[in-house]
Formats: C-alpha cells, sequence, structure tokens
C-alpha cells in the first residue's frame, strides 16, 4: 500500500479506501462485512470511509464492530452527513446545525470512537445558509470530534465558498468526494482545477462504475445472477445508466490494455483514477473478502502515456465530461 496526503494537510491515507456504501448492513451479512474489513486491514488500507445514512446507520455500527480493538491511532475514519438518518423527521436531514451537531455524536457512538479523521458534508444544503454549517463544522473540529472537513459532491463555486469560510473560522476543509471513473469525468474540467488551487484533494467514489469496468456485464446479454445490475438494494438503480449496448461494448476493449498491464479490468479502472495528481485515494467496496485484494493490486501502478492514451480510444464518446453534471445531480432541495 502506497500513501498520499489529503489535501494541503499533513495527514496521510492510503491511496485505496475501504468504504461501506452499499453492503454493510443492507447487502452482505456481518460476518461477511467483518471479514472484508479485516481483509483491508490485512492489505494494508488504514482508510475506511462511511456515512450515517448508509443502511440508515447501520453501516457505521457494522465498521465500528468491525475495527473495534485495532489501534485507533493507526486509522483514518471518515463520515459523513446530510441525508435523512432515522424516522426522517423534519430536523432529520440538511446541514443545519442541529442536524450536524446531532449526527456527529450518532456517528461516533455507532463508529465506537472519540473523533473521526474527517468529517464531510455529504451534499450542499440549499435550504441552509452555508455560514451556518460552516460554524457547525467549526464547533465539531473545535470540540475535537472531528480532525478536518470535507465536502461531496459540491460544485468548484461551492468548494470555492466553503474553503473561504473555513478560513475565516479557522479549521481545514481539505476534500472533495465525487465520483470519477474512465466513464464519468465530470470533475476534470472545473472541481479538480479549483480544488488543486485551493489545497483540496478528491477521494473519489465508484471508479470501478459500480462493476461496469470489471468487464462481467456483456453487451446483449442478461447481467450475471447476483450481480449489483440485478441487486435492487445493492446499486441496480445507479448501474443502469451504464447498461447499454454502446458502453459495454466499449469497456470490452479493455480487456486487453489491461492484460497487457498484467492488471484485472478492475485494477487498471483503480490504477485509472489514481493517476490523476488531484486524487488522493479511490473508494473501493467489496461483498467479499477476495475483491479487497483484487482492487488493492491497483496501489502504486503508474499507467504510461500510450496505456492511458489507449484507454481514451477504446472508450471514446461513451465517457461523460459535462461539468454541468455535478450541479444537475445535487438535491434542489432539502431530502426529507
Amino acid at each position: 500500500m502506497e500513501f498520499r496526503y489529503l489535501g494541503n494537510s499533513g495527514l496521510k491515507i492510503s491511496e485505496i479506501t475501504y468504504g461501506n456504501w452499499l453492503t454493510h448492513g443492507s447487502q452482505v451479512e456481518n460476518d461477511t462485512a467483518k471479514q472484508c474489513v479485516q481483509a483491508a486491514l490485512d492489505a494494508g488500507i488504514s482508510t475506511f470511509d462511511t456515512a450515517d445514512v448508509y443502511a440508515n446507520t447501520k453501516a457505521e455500527t457494522v465498521l465500528g464492530e468491525a475495527l473495534k480493538g485495532e489501534r485507533r491511532e493507526s486509522l483514518e475514519i471518515f463520515t459523513k452527513v446530510y441525508w435523512p438518518t432515522g424516522p426522517g423527521g423534519k430536523n432529520d436531514t440538511g446541514l443545519s446545525r442541529k442536524h450536524v451537531m446531532e449526527s456527529i455524536n450518532g456517528s461516533l457512538q455507532r463508529l465506537q470512537t472519540d473523533y473521526v479523521d474527517l468529517y464531510q458534508a455529504h451534499r450542499y444544503d440549499t435550504e441552509t445558509p452555508l455560514e451556518e454549517t460552516m460554524q457547525a463544522f467549526a464547533d465539531v473540529v473545535r470540540q475535537g470530534k472531528a480532525l478536518y472537513i470535507g465536502v461531496s459532491e459540491w460544485t468548484a463555486d461551492q468548494i470555492r465558498e466553503g474553503v473561504a469560510l473555513s478560513k475565516e473560522l479557522g479549521f481545514q476543509l481539505i476534500s472533495s468526494q465525487p465520483q470519477y471513473s474512465m466513464l464519468w469525468r465530470v470533475i476534470e474540467d472545473e472541481v479538480v482545477p479549483t480544488s488543486a488551487e485551493l489545497g483540496v484533494s478528491q477521494i473519489v467514489w465508484s471508479p470501478i462504475a459500480q462493476g461496469v469496468l470489471t468487464g462481467k456485464y456483456e453487451p446483449g446479454a442478461e447481467p450475471p445472477a447476483g450481480s449489483r445490475a440485478t441487486d435492487v438494494n445493492g446499486g441496480a438503480n445507479m448501474i443502469k445508466r451504464w447498461m447499454r449496448d454502446d458502453v459495454l461494448t466499449a469497456v470490452q476493449g479493455l480487456e486487453p490494455v489491461a492484460a497487457d498491464c498484467g492488471l484485472s479490468m478492475a485494477q487498471l479502472a483503480v490504477a485509472w483514477v489514481l493517476q490523476n495528481d488531484n486524487v488522493a485515494s479511490a473508494l473501493v467496496g467489496a461483498s467479499r473478502p477476495e475483491q479487497v485484494a483484487d482492487n488493492v493490486g491497483a496501489a502504486g501502478v503508474r499507467l504510461d502515456d500510450d496505456v492511458m492514451k489507449r484507454i481514451d480510444d477504446a472508450l471514446g464518446s461513451v465517457v461523460e465530461r459535462d461539468p454541468g453534471k455535478t450541479a444537475e445531480g445535487a438535491p434542489q432541495t432539502r431530502v426529507a
């Protein structure tokens, strides 16, 4: 495993971050989830990402149990706040001071830790003044409940505003967590250059495009039984955007590229996002321990310019690059 600094800070995190969005507390049994976490630890992963909304708080509980007994100082634990949790009451969502302060306390209890290394705004809250949110985050940091602050799926302008306020309030906003993969490159034109200017790193999710970039989905064929594309609870709605024959055909063209590099398709996909200097870590999940070992094989891999060009040539026009997609996919009102 290799490690990178997160933003303009002294915090180092593993190039591969283990995330439990679609698995812990919902898709896989708790024993299997714990085995996956142990496989991550065994592979040298020290960074773990979750959120209070995942499986309506159950994912945090499973991760806390799985990491119990590990040396806390050797881990970097991330979680998030924004989406509805609990019974979904009027204040159980968003980035109001009330929800932020209550949510961090709940997350720490479930994770069985006194602090998280990174506390992230899971989306931008259009109904709460940004000043209120940032003041709440400043207080969370001053109380020692979080060491650093990050955001997820914010636009370049929103990141710029957030960083400016964080500096005024005396804390560090150091990360952005967007979707990013060979197929989904919408952050490259605006979010990445703005972040690089401001000392913010990307922790990217879905680098394998919900499994599409493994090559297991073939054009004109039914998805394999038990795969994510067939599992409503496991992300079938997210993956359907890529389940088109033109996309799947293009992805099949990556097989010889991966083979020539001595990598699996998944490793090639993860290694590709790590070529971006503004990416500090790639988030990977797993429903089986052996998947962790495969993904970790991408750590430290450097792809030369010829390989990067072959990837671009294979995928061609199926790549989504429109920077407006970040704002387009964001909630316009607070979700209840």
